[in-house]
């Protein structure tokens, strides 16, 4: 039995999200059947995170045992080749210690939103960022962001559906960058809450647009309550960027 480490890369566009599901395509299930199509065996898959309907990834870590005997080469171009044509792609696999866990040895993620603001609407990259067309007040939307670095409680931008069994989190980073017609907010930490980006997003979002102060981030921070948030944003701009682990 050999442990594999796998990093992948998937437009979110076409799954229900990264785990599987009862009622649509994921690209767990993507990933396990391509793998147990290839082996012949029962196959499982674990990843650093899971992602939402239409979130996308950019290095997404996974794991997964196999015991059939396979060379790295062999398993990413056999996974890829099963997999076509939907857009998911395995772009490096290397073997693990057995102890070693895609999800709980993992400690940092991080996660990138593109804003494209511009009037005119995407072509290319449509689905794959938020387009606001109204000019956004970047440095008002920076220092709304600076409130929620750190160590608080996050109901406010929480997921009703959220699973974690507390609310309270460390945000290490949440920084935004004007790159040509597009803004982009990036965010670390640890781990996040269900929806936790896009609704620290879409608060923001409503600060460059005038509708909210900076202040007002901190005020729904401190409500600790999911009807005082502003705006969810959609899951068209958000990626998984990658994982960190101790021995990177």
């Amino acid at each position: 039995m050999t442990r594999w480490r796998m990093t992948v890369e998937f437009d979110g566009a076409p799954f229900m999200g990264w785990q599987r599901q009862d009622h649509g395509p994921s690209v767990q299930q993507t990933l396990e059947d391509a793998i147990a199509k290839m082996t012949g065996e029962d196959i499982r898959v674990h990843a650093a995170g899971r992602t939402d309907t239409g979130v996308h990834g950019l290095a997404m870590t996974a794991h997964v045992d196999v015991e059939k005997e396979l060379t790295p080469h062999r398993l990413r171009e056999g996974a890829n080749a099963l997999m076509r044509p939907a857009p998911v792609s395995v772009t490096a696999v290397e073997p693990v210690a057995d102890d070693w866990h895609a999800r709980f040895s993992c400690i940092g993620r991080r996660y990138l939103y593109r804003i494209l603001n511009r009037r005119a609407p995407p072509a290319l990259d449509r689905g794959r960022v938020w387009h606001i067309a109204q000019e956004l007040d970047v440095e008002a939307m920076a220092k709304g962001a600076a409130h929620l670095v750190g160590r608080h409680d996050f109901t406010t931008f929480r997921s009703v559906h959220c699973q974690a069994q507390s609310p309270l989190k460390s945000l290490d980073r949440l920084e935004l960058a004007v790159d040509g017609e597009e803004i982009h907010i990036r965010a670390a930490a640890r781990s996040f809450l269900h929806h936790q980006v896009r609704s620290m997003v879409g608060c923001l979002a409503l600060v460059g647009r005038g509708q909210w102060a900076p202040d007002d981030i901190r005020d729904a921070l401190e409500a600790r309550d999911r009807n005082a948030l502003g705006l969810n944003a959609p899951p068209d701009g958000l990626y998984f960027v990658k994982a960190i682990y101790p021995d990177d």
